[in-house]
C-alpha cells in the first residue's frame, strides 16, 4: 500500500499513463451523502477532446447535484436572489400605484379657498346679494362678512395678520365669529363726535394688521376729521385758483377762546366732526355767536365757521372708479338745509367743470376710488365748494342699483390686483344719457329714500347737455327741442311727461321776477296743481 502511494503521488508515474484511465482516483471526493455512481460511464469520458479540461465535468455534476449540505450555498443564494426579485417588483408596484393616485390627483379639479371680504355697513343694504357668483380671476370664490363697526372688534399681529370677532345673530342669541379678511369694503363713518360712534380704533386694527380696502385705511382715518380734509381742500384752491375751484371761505377755531368776532353775518357755525347737518348751526348776528361760543366750550371741540350762502341749490358731483354723476338737490321745505326735509333731486349733466373738481379732489391722501364733491350754487349765480365724502357716502338718485354695481366691479377688480396680482380692468361705466330726473326725497335727520331703479317717465327725457361755462339753471330752461338736421330728417313737436312739466313749472317759478315769499307761495301752488294732475288717472 506503501509502495502504490509513493507511486501515485508521483507525477511523473500519473502523467504517464493512458488517457481517461483511473480518472476516479484523481477527482475530488464526493460530498456525503451523494451517489457514488458517475452519471457518464468511462468510455463517454474517453470520447471528450483532449483539452477539456477535467474541473469543468466537476462543477457541472457540482451544480447538478441534489440535496446535501454541499449544495447549501446555491440554495440560500437562490433564495436571496428570489426575494431580492419580489422586492424589486412590490417597489415597481407602488410606484405604478402611487403615480396613478398622482394622475388621478391631477385630474381632479383643485378646491381653492375662497377670499373673504369684510364689509362696513348697516342692513339696509345685503351686499352678499351683489357678489354671489363672483370669482376673483375666474378661480377664488368670495365670501362677503358684513356687519357695522359696532358690531365687531378685532386683533391684530405682525405675522398672523388681523382677526375679527363678529357678532352674529342665530335663533334669537348672539353668537361670535371669527375670521381673517382677506380685504374690507368701509361704507360707514368711522368716527362721529356723537357718543359710542368713535371707531377709529378698528380702524387703527385693520391698518396694523395690513388688511387692504376701499378706500385706503389711510385716507378713511383722515377723512376722520373734516378740517383735516378742508385743509387738502385749500392746497387744491391756491394750486388751481379760485376760478378753477371755488372753495368757501372757512375759519377755523381750534377752542372757544378764539371765538370772538367774525366780520360779516350770517355766518354757519360747524361745532367739531359730526354728518348729516348735525352740529351746524346758522348765526345771524353777534348776540346768536356768543351764544353759540358758550355751547362750543362745554362741548370742548372744534369749530369753524364759513359765510353763510344764499343757495338756490346744492350740488353734488359723485365718482365711482371711472364713473360720474352730477345730481342738482333744491329744498322745498325752506330749510337752509337741503338734505333736511323735502327736497326735489334732479341728475343733471357732467361738465368738464365739475369732472375737474371731482378728480382734484380724487387725489387726496393717496387715491380716492370713490368719493363725492358737495357745492352750492348760490342766488348770485357763483358756485362755492363746501365739502368732500368719501367711501361712505350715501347713494342718492334713482340710479342707486347701478351705482351698487359699479362698487361690486371696482371692489372685484381691487381685490384681484392686490390679492392674486392681476392687473384687472378698471370697471366700466355704464353710459346713461343725462336724463332730467324729477324725484321727490324726503330727508329726515339726512336719511335719504329714493327710487332704485329708473321711472319710465325719467326714461323718456330728453337728454339736454351744457357746456362748463352754463349753469344748470341755465342748462335746464323750458322750450321746444331742436329739431334734428337734415332734409330727411324728421320734425316731431317736443313731448313732455307730467314728470317734466312738473319740473318745468317748477324751474319757470324759481326764474320768475317775483320777491322770495311770492315765490315760494306760487311754488307751492304750483306743486299741488301738478302732482294733483300727475296722480289724477
Amino acid at each position: 500500500m506503501n509502495y502504490l502511494r509513493r507511486r501515485l503521488s508521483d507525477s511523473s508515474f500519473v502523467a504517464n499513463l493512458p488517457n481517461g484511465y483511473m480518472m476516479d482516483l484523481q477527482r475530488p471526493p464526493p460530498p456525503p451523502g451523494s451517489s457514488t455512481s458517475s452519471p457518464a460511464s468511462p468510455a463517454t469520458e474517453r470520447r471528450q477532446p483532449p483539452g477539456a479540461p477535467p474541473q469543468a465535468q466537476t462543477q457541472g455534476q457540482g451544480s447538478g447535484s441534489g440535496s446535501g449540505p454541499g449544495s447549501a450555498p446555491g440554495s440560500f443564494l437562490s433564495s436571496f436572489s428570489s426575494v431580492v426579485k419580489s422586492a424589486q417588483m412590490a417597489q415597481n408596484v407602488a410606484a405604478a400605484a402611487h403615480a396613478k393616485s398622482a394622475a388621478a390627483a391631477s385630474a381632479k379639479p383643485l378646491v381653492r379657498k375662497p377670499k373673504i371680504l369684510l364689509v362696513v355697513d348697516d342692513q339696509h343694504t345685503d351686499w352678499a346679494k351683489y357678489f354671489r357668483g363672483k370669482k376673483l380671476n375666474g378661480e377664488y370664490e368670495i365670501r362677503v362678512e358684513q356687519a357695522e363697526f359696532s358690531e365687531i372688534n378685532l386683533a391684530s399681529y405682525v405675522n398672523s395678520g388681523c382677526t375679527v370677532d363678529m357678532q352674529v345673530s342665530k335663533g334669537g342669541a348672539k353668537v361670535v365669529r371669527s375670521f381673517k379678511p382677506d380685504f374690507v369694503l368701509i361704507r360707514q363713518h368711522a368716527y362721529s363726535m356723537v357718543p359710542g360712534e368713535d371707531f377709529r380704533n378698528l380702524v387703527i386694527g385693520l391698518h396694523f394688521g395690513g388688511v387692504p380696502s376701499i378706500n385706503s385705511l389711510f385716507s378713511i382715518y383722515n377723512f376722520c376729521s373734516k378740517p383735516w380734509v378742508f385743509s387738502q381742500m385749500i392746497k387744491l384752491y391756491h394750486s388751481l385758483g379760485p376760478e378753477k375751484f371755488p372753495l368757501n371761505e372757512q375759519t377755523f377755531y381750534p377752542n372757544h377762546a378764539q371765538m370772538v368776532a367774525t366780520p360779516s353775518y350770517p355766518v354757519v357755525v360747524k361745532m367739531g366732526h359730526a354728518h348729516a347737518g348735525m352740529g351746524k348751526i346758522k348765526v345771524e348776528n353777534q348776540q346768536d355767536f356768543q351764544d353759540i361760543t358758550s355751547v362750543v366750550a362745554l362741548a370742548g371741540t372744534y369749530a369753524t365757521t364759513e359765510p353763510f350762502v344764499q343757495s338756490k341749490y346744492d350740488i353734488r358731483i359723485q365718482k365711482i372708479g371711472a364713473n360720474y354723476k352730477a345730481y342738482m338737490r333744491t329744498s322745498i321745505s325752506g330749510n337752509w338745509k337741503a338734505n333736511t326735509g323735502s327736497a326735489m333731486l334732479e341728475q343733471i349733466a357732467m361738465t368738464d367743470r365739475y369732472r375737474m373738481w371731482v378728480d382734484s379732489c380724487a387725489e387726496m391722501f393717496g387715491g380716492l376710488d370713490i368719493c363725492a364733491v358737495k357745492a352750492v350754487h348760490g342766488k348770485d349765480g357763483n358756485d362755492y365748494i363746501i365739502e368732500v365724502m368719501d367711501s361712505s357716502m350715501p347713494l342718492i338718485g334713482e340710479h342707486v342699483e347701478e351705482d351698487k354695481q359699479l362698487i361690486t366691479e371696482l371692489v372685484i377688480g381691487r381685490m384681484a390686483q392686490v390679492l392674486l396680482g392681476v392687473c384687472a380692468p378698471p370697471p366700466s361705466s355704464v353710459k346713461i344719457p343725462h336724463q332730467l330726473c324729477s324725484v321727490w326725497e324726503r330727508s329726515a335727520g339726512g336719511h335719504r329714500s329714493a327710487s332704485a331703479s329708473p321711472s319710465p317717465s325719467a326714461q323718456g327725457s330728453p337728454q339736454r347737455a351744457r357746456s362748463a361755462t352754463t349753469s344748470p339753471s341755465q342748462a335746464f330752461q323750458p322750450g321746444p327741442i331742436p329739431a334734428a338736421s337734415g332734409p330727411g330728417a324728421p320734425k316731431q313737436p317736443p313731448q313732455l311727461n307730467k314728470s317734466q312739466s312738473l319740473t318745468n313749472t317748477f324751474t319757470e317759478t324759481l326764474r320768475g321776477s317775483l320777491t322770495d315769499d311770492e315765490a315760494k307761495a306760487e311754488t307751492i301752488r304750483s306743486l299741488r296743481q301738478s302732482f294733483a294732475s300727475l296722480f289724477s288717472d
